[in-house]
């Protein structure tokens, strides 16, 4: 099994311990099998030499010791192979803990990383682009500029404070919903549009039918729809299209959202809805992220009692389904 978020020093140190410690306990009982069944021959053979060599029920005294023998024996197989099964369970869901516990603290600590440098960045601009505006006096159009630079920073550690509250929220169940009668069709809309203002080097080609309504949380749906627009936009090429197509099919609502990026691994289409979970390893991505994103999606989804499935794109890349009940 590959875990590739796995510090290998660790994983190395963990599998050793864990070996030696279960060849040992399994050596233990072996040699306690063994030990046993000395003992009981022992008893056997004492029984043995007190039966006299004249006495007239001989064979049968000779019968009840080897029956007496063989259902020691017995005993001790079957209670040694239930210990050790037990045993083994055990150990196997220990290690198997283990292994999960490791990989989720590296995980967070490569979310640390990820949301410190998610955070430093926009700060780091927003604090140059205002120190500019004090400096220097320059033209309207320049300030208008730094402005609306800053301003599209400052929206960014918003989106990022957002989900991060948001996770511990739905985590915790403290989320308090507010849930209405919601347009979709309006809202996926104005989603795509102010996605277009944002990044107008990636077309949108969307296909949204009209007239499309769900009960939920409005916020929470935003959150769901720029959340997967990113994630198609920040793993495809700037100028690759993605598509988005919102219709009702059979009494069910379907959003999905498809890209032409770099598509995911099969190992990898489960384990990107877990949190703080990337693909690859932290010091080799190129894009920016903190692995909450999807994770965010799924509960989400979840939340409003929809299904998010992602599948190959038939051209490259990925598609995003997400699926509601309509009720």
């Amino acid at each position: 099994m590959k875990w590739p978020v796995l510090k290998i020093n660790k994983l190395k140190l963990v599998s050793f311990i864990y070996w030696v410690f279960l060849t040992y306990m399994i050596a233990a009982f072996i040699w306690w099998y063994v030990a046993l069944e000395r003992q009981n021959d022992e008893i056997a053979a004492i029984k043995f030499q007190s039966i006299q060599l004249n006495d007239a029920t001989l064979k049968q005294k000779v019968k009840f010791i080897q029956n007496f023998q063989l259902r020691k024996t017995k005993q001790f197989i079957g209670e040694g192979l239930t210990f050790l099964f037990l045993f083994l369970v055990g150990a196997i869901y220990v290690y198997r803990s283990l292994l999960k516990q490791l990989r989720y603290s590296n995980q967070q600590q490569n979310f640390m990383m990820a949301v410190t440098h998610e955070l430093k960045t926009p700060i780091a601009i927003s604090h140059l682009n205002i120190e500019t505006l004090l400096k220097r006096t320059l033209e309207p159009a320049q300030q208008n500029k730094l402005l609306e630079a800053t301003l599209k920073e400052t929206k960014r550690l918003d989106a990022l404070s957002n989900n991060i509250l948001l996770a511990s929220q739905l985590d915790m169940g403290q989320y308090e919903a507010n849930q209405q009668e919601i347009d979709l069709s309006i809202l996926v809309k104005e989603i795509v549009n102010s996605f277009q203002e944002r990044f107008p080097l990636s077309p949108c080609n969307a296909f949204i039918e009209e007239g499309i309504f769900i009960q939920g949380e409005t916020l929470l749906i935003q959150i769901l729809l720029n959340n997967l627009l990113d994630n198609a936009h920040k793993y495809a090429p700037s100028n690759s299209p993605i598509a988005i197509h919102l219709q009702s099919i059979d009494h069910k609502i379907v959003l999905a959202i498809k890209d032409q990026g770099i598509g995911i691994p099969v190992m990898d289409r489960d384990k990107i809805f877990e949190k703080f979970y990337r693909v690859g390893d932290e010091s080799t991505r190129a894009s920016k992220g903190t692995g909450l994103g999807l994770y965010l999606c799924k509960k989400i989804t979840a939340f409003h009692n929809a299904t998010l499935q992602v599948q190959p794109n038939d051209l490259k890349g990925s598609i995003f389904t997400v699926t509601f009940t309509n009720s």
